[in-house]
């Protein structure tokens, strides 16, 4: 029987990947807003997390007004 879809696991924008996605849950960010308490250098500290990720990331949180720790 196939698995029913649940809550998405994070609410990131589908252009991060999913290297990046399984870092930052990894680091326990699964919510956007969470990493306003993290700088671009400690996200960029995790494998599988690279530039493109962060401007992304950057970009979405600039939408909800909000900025990465320290920005």
């Amino acid at each position: 029987m196939p698995e029913l879809p649940g809550p998405p696991a994070d609410d990131f924008p589908h252009a991060v990947g999913n290297p990046a996605r399984r870092a930052l849950r990894a680091a326990g960010c699964t919510r956007l807003v969470q990493l306003t308490a993290m700088t671009v250098p400690e996200i960029l500290a995790l494998h599988g997390v690279g530039p493109k990720a962060v401007r992304v990331l950057r970009e979405a949180l600039a939408a909800e007004g909000l900025s990465f720790a320290k920005e």
